[in-house]
Formats: C-alpha cells, sequence, structure tokens
C-alpha cells in the first residue's frame, strides 16, 4: 500500500487526474500481493531531475539556446539574427518556424518580468536592421502572443492590427518564406477572421510548405472546439491532413492534437483512453513518430502528447519509451497548458515508470 499512498499524493498535490481506472488497477495490485516501493525516476532511471528541466523548448537545439541566454543576458540581438539568417526557410522551414516561436516566447517572457523594459533586444533588432526578415518574423510573432496573452486587454485587437501588418512587412521581406504566413494564422484565429478569410491565408502557407506540421498545429487552433471553433471541424481538418500526408512527415499525428483539444477538462469515463478514437489516433502518432527523420524538429512535441496519451491509457511502458526520447525538455504541449509544467509532467513522469516498474 506505500506504493498507491506515494502516487496518489503526487497526483493530488499536483493537480493532475490519471483516472480512476490508473487508482483501481494499482489498489487491484496492492491488495493481490503487495506493490513495489515508490521510486524517483531521476534517480533510479537517469531521467533529468524537475529542477534542471527546460520549459522553454520541447527538445534539444543548443544554438537557439545560447542565442535566447545572450539575448537575456546582455541584450545582444545579433546571435538571434544571425542564427535566423542560417536557418534557411525553404530547406529548413520547420526550423525555422520554431526558433521564431521561441524567440518571441522569450521576449514576451522577458516583457512579463521586467514590464516597459524586458525584451528591449527586439526593439533594438527592428530599429537598427529594419529591413531583416527574421527580426521582423520574430516581432510579429511577438505581438500575436503578447495580444493572446490576455485577450480582455483593451489594446487586444490592436497589438493584433499591428502584428498583421508586421506579417506583410515580414513577408515583403522574405518572399517564399511560410513563416509570415504561419503568424497570420494567429493572427487571424485571435481576430475571429471569417472562414473564407482563415482559408486564404491558409491556402498562401501550404503553397509554400504543403506538409509542414507546425503550421498545421496553428491552423488546428483555428477551428478546434477550444479556440471557438468546433470538434467536428477540428477533426475533419485533422484527418484530412493526415490521409493525405507522404510517409516521412508528422502529419498522421495531427488527429492526436485534435482529441487532445476536446477532450473534457475531468475525465470520469472509465476506459475513454482505450477507446477506438483515442487509440487510433496513438497509434497514428506512433506511425508518424517511427517513420518521421530522427532530427525533425516538432517530432519532440509529437512525443510529449504521446506519451500524456500513453499514461492515461495505463501503457506505461511505451510512455516511459517517449518520455526518455525527449527527457530533459518540456516546452510542449500539454505540459505547456498547465500552471506548473515542471508539476504535471514529473508527475506523469512518476506514474509511467512506477506502472512500467509493476507490469515488469
Amino acid at each position: 500500500m506505500e506504493f498507491l499512498l506515494v502516487l496518489l499524493a503526487v497526483v493530488i498535490v499536483c493537480g493532475v487526474v490519471i483516472g480512476p481506472a490508473l487508482r483501481r488497477r494499482r489498489a487491484a495490485q496492492a491488495l493481490a500481493g503487495g506493490a513495489p516501493a515508490a521510486v524517483d525516476p531521476a534517480a533510479a532511471h537517469g531521467f533529468v531531475p524537475p529542477g534542471q528541466l527546460d520549459v522553454r523548448l520541447p527538445g534539444p537545439d543548443p544554438q537557439l539556446l545560447a542565442a535566447v541566454e545572450e539575448a537575456r543576458r546582455t541584450q545582444d540581438w545579433k546571435p538571434a539574427a544571425e542564427l535566423l539568417a542560417r536557418t534557411d526557410a525553404t530547406s529548413d522551414p520547420e526550423l525555422r518556424w520554431q526558433r521564431v516561436q521561441t524567440l518571441a516566447g522569450a521576449a514576451v517572457r522577458e516583457l512579463a518580468e521586467t514590464p516597459g523594459t524586458g525584451g528591449m533586444w527586439l526593439r533594438h533588432w527592428r530599429v537598427v536592421a529594419p529591413k531583416d526578415p527574421g527580426g521582423a518574423a520574430v516581432q510579429a510573432e511577438f505581438l500575436v502572443q503578447q495580444a493572446l496573452r490576455d485577450p480582455s486587454s483593451q489594446d487586444y485587437r490592436m497589438i493584433l492590427e499591428e502584428a498583421r501588418t508586421v506579417c506583410d512587412e515580414a513577408a515583403l521581406l522574405a518572399p517564399g518564406d511560410p513563416v509570415p504566413y504561419i503568424v497570420q494564422l494567429g493572427v487571424a484565429r485571435g481576430m475571429g477572421a471569417s472562414e473564407a478569410e482563415f482559408q486564404s491565408v491558409w491556402e498562401t502557407v501550404v503553397s509554400r510548405a504543403p506538409h509542414h506540421m507546425g503550421a498545421h498545429l496553428a491552423a488546428l487552433r483555428y477551428w478546434s472546439a477550444k479556440w471557438h471553433g468546433s470538434q467536428e471541424k477540428a477533426d475533419a481538418f485533422a484527418q484530412r491532413a493526415a490521409a493525405g500526408a507522404p510517409k516521412g512527415t508528422l502529419l498522421p499525428a495531427l488527429p492526436l492534437f485534435a482529441v487532445h483539444d476536446h477532450l473534457p477538462e475531468v475525465t470520469t469515463v472509465h476506459g475513454l483512453y482505450r477507446g477506438v478514437v483515442v487509440s487510433q489516433a496513438i497509434e497514428a502518432a506512433q506511425y508518424a513518430v517511427g517513420h518521421a527523420p530522427a532530427d525533425h524538429p516538432v517530432l519532440p512535441h509529437v512525443r510529449h502528447l504521446l506519451a500524456w496519451f500513453l499514461v492515461r491509457a495505463e501503457r506505461f511502458g511505451e510512455a516511459v519509451e517517449q518520455l526518455r526520447a525527449v527527457d530533459g525538455h518540456i516546452g510542449a504541449v500539454p505540459w505547456s497548458y498547465e500552471a506548473d509544467p515542471v508539476a504535471a509532467y514529473t508527475t506523469y513522469r512518476a506514474v509511467a515508470v512506477a506502472g512500467w516498474q509493476a507490469g515488469r
């Protein structure tokens, strides 16, 4: 019973509901013949300690983190500008989008920590190098993220209008780059654009990068019920993209993100995560992970969400496999939706390891 009590305490403290099926299974094991002692995943299995988990990225990108840290420490924007200049929009559109997002997010966090002066490096970048397409793209994404932090702000629409203007500027500075148009998807969602308006931007994106996973995730938010769309439209969008995806892309995993977006806040239905819909989405995501290039920039995003679903489905060994592949960086859905991403991630990690050990 010691294992069960420790496990339940962790879940309650962190505010994460793994589900009644998991609790019944652990209790049955304990009553049948005793449960194994509680384990510390970091100490017992080489996982990264909670204090060392990086919430900024879903996976490693040392060059990007070096640029972010240099900007924060010295307010020097040049390393970030040089990094984006080397990240080609044609050969690495996924990586370019992820780096733009991360740099913009870093500036947003700095501004939140130090209102008025935080993220000054981005403003310097735009003033000193106004024709740099990387700087324009980062500023546009910065404005979108800044607006979406507080949709109730009286400046909300004004900020998004400015973002739209900067997107247009970034697109002119880098013809063929899909990133400014992906940022436009966020503007359209925030502004409550009509389906026709959104579709116009989307067609421009896919004409430049038809199988861009990051772009599809951005578009899914528009269609998702969580973001004022509908479950049916989100599912249809995800299924179409997955069905038409060539081997080697991550698009088959898109339905898993759609399922996550319309899950109830608290799940009490026994077997939901072992049902047909979730099981098929998990299998499609596993197929995508198994066939995508090992260095695909969005692969860690898929692994994180896949691990979350596998824990909920009590497929602990498979969950541990995914967690081993991404452990150390947790800047991804679903953890980024939590008030305390580290607590949420480490709770699921502990449950996965404990369940895997018990199953062995």
